[in-house]
């Protein structure tokens, strides 16, 4: 029998405070530093279908007009399943508003290799 092994917690807090500094500088070699070569990156309810490294660098870079205008994001790990976590956390843009995510990440080596985000806008 194969014993699974679950992602360290430290590791994802890692993981999460190296994306939430790629979120802050836009810089492309911080975002590809956080996704494994093939790595899919998805958000609904938005059609964004980002496949491979090169194009969520590309895709996330597109966003820096509205990202640049000042966010925060308060999160915390929900759970925790061998390589998958799910991260649940509201999003505060100057521009946008509120958001709610949940995001759900699997990790392959320490880089995501799927990303999955419902990104529900808040109604004020």
């Amino acid at each position: 029998m194969t014993t699974a092994t679950t992602m360290p917690q430290a590791q994802i807090d890692e993981w999460v405070q190296a994306y939430l500094h790629a979120w802050t500088t836009n810089d492309p070699n911080d975002i590809a530093a956080l996704f494994t070569e093939t790595a899919e990156y998805h958000e609904k309810p938005y059609e964004t279908a980002w496949i491979g490294r090169d194009a969520i660098v590309t895709g996330w870079r597109s966003r820096w007009q509205w990202q640049s205008g000042g966010w925060t994001f308060a999160w915390a790990t929900s759970s925790i399943a061998g390589n998958c976590a799910t991260i649940t956390g509201v999003g505060h843009y100057a521009e946008l508003g509120d958001f709610d995510n949940t995001w759900t990440v699997t990790f392959d080596g320490g880089l995501c290799s799927r990303f999955d985000m419902i990104n529900t806008e808040r109604v004020q």
